[in-house]
């Protein structure tokens, strides 16, 4: 699987949920491998920061965006920035 397709993917399931709401990691990793969905989840969670980053996504922890700058650890949600 490709840091590409990750991305699209990530940006893709984001939109999907619409503003305002959010999606699980796991969500998008089962989305793109089925069986080996574990995996994929810290490639997942890396290219979530990138996207944050970007400020084409939001990195939710504890319902309140997280500092993608900083260290993310823990139970997270991804949703497109408005």
């Amino acid at each position: 699987m490709s840091e590409p397709a990750i991305r699209e993917a990530i940006l893709a399931q984001t939109a999907a949920a619409g503003t305002g709401k959010s999606i699980s990691p796991s969500d998008v990793a089962r989305v793109l491998s089925p069986e080996e969905w574990r995996s994929l989840m810290t490639r997942i969670r890396r290219e979530a920061v990138l996207l944050a980053r970007e400020g084409k996504i939001d990195i939710l922890r504890k319902g309140k965006p997280a500092d993608p700058e900083g260290e993310i650890r823990g139970v997270i949600r991804l949703r497109i920035r408005p």
